[in-house]
């Protein structure tokens, strides 16, 4: 799989790399930023996925499926709490990601998620190693709450 080499100095960077990728649907650039050994705990779909092979899969259907809906996927990084030392850092967040039709701009929905994100400094710059997502879930109907924001 050839990924472009991004150069992440900064936590932050992965953070803003994410954002942009996520709204120009670019697939290379979004996985650029995720170590090739990527193990995700992800809200959507199934419980794990381990390898960049596996995640850049769902990304891509992820990817085509906002295309083929024909809208932009706004991300939003919200309490952001960054823990770094020389070789690893710790990201814990909430994601607002707020769908918008192309043509009028108009907001469609949007959900927030929780995220942690656990990266390690490969050749002077960041990686994702691990990630994260979670929704919490309603003791009464025991389903996951999109939105408490």
């Amino acid at each position: 799989m050839n990924l472009l080499k991004a150069n992440f100095l900064k936590v932050q960077d992965v953070l803003e790399n994410y954002k942009s990728s996520v709204y120009e649907k670019n697939v290379e650039s979004f996985l650029s930023a995720y170590s090739p050994e990527i193990h995700i705990y992800d809200c959507w779909g199934s419980w794990d996925s381990k390898g960049i092979s596996s995640w850049k899969a769902k990304v891509e259907e992820w990817f085509n499926g906002l295309r083929a809906e024909g809208v932009s996927l706004h991300v939003d990084f919200n309490d952001v709490v960054v823990e770094e030392n020389l070789n690893l850092a710790f990201v814990h967040c909430a994601v607002t990601f707020a769908a918008h039709e192309l043509e009028s701009g108009e907001k469609l929905r949007q959900i927030t998620n929780r995220f942690t994100f656990g990266l390690r400094k490969d050749n002077d710059s960041w990686i994702i190693v691990h990630e994260h997502s979670s929704l919490p879930i309603s003791g009464e109907s025991g389903k996951a709450l999109f939105d408490l924001r």
